[in-house]
């Protein structure tokens, strides 16, 4: 990440209110400031990288973790518009998901995913992956300019 103080904008695309609760609670815990914005659904994650109504005002993500299950637009679709959208497909995408099954896993980076991470089922796991994530892509990417 660039020397600047400005925190990470992270976007996640999570119909599970338990996993949301997860992610929020070990963002929270991060070493690097960052405001998390929330979506239900593949729609609604669309409408907030477009600034569509009611997210005119939403900040576009740095990154975006994604959940291929999605109600209304599936994660794949949502992966698939943004991947191939010249205003969006610089934001790296997370894949983030029970899934572990090759065919999510070859099809997504197909779409051109940056990455894929199976949640864990255990509670400190799960922790940890979504710290290695931070790690990762806030301490030693870098990241492309807003």
């Amino acid at each position: 990440m660039s020397s600047e103080a400005q925190p990470v904008e992270i976007l996640l695309v999570e119909d599970s209110p338990g996993d949301v609760n997860l992610t929020i609670h070990s963002l929270r815990r991060a070493r690097f400031a960052n405001n998390l914005s929330v979506v239900e659904d593949g729609a609604q994650a669309m409408a907030f990288l477009r600034g569509e109504p009611p997210y005119e005002s939403a900040p576009r993500p740095d990154l975006i973790l994604l959940d291929l299950n999605l109600p209304v637009m599936s994660g794949r679709e949502v992966l698939a518009e943004v991947k191939g959208d010249p205003e969006l497909s610089t934001i790296p995408v997370v894949v983030l998901t029970t899934s572990s099954a090759e065919a999510d896993i070859l099809s997504s980076y197909q779409l051109h995913a940056n990455s894929f991470v199976t949640k864990p089922v255990r509670f400190e796991e799960f922790v940890e992956a979504i710290r290695s994530i931070e790690d990762f892509w806030l301490a030693i990417v870098r990241l492309p300019p807003r």
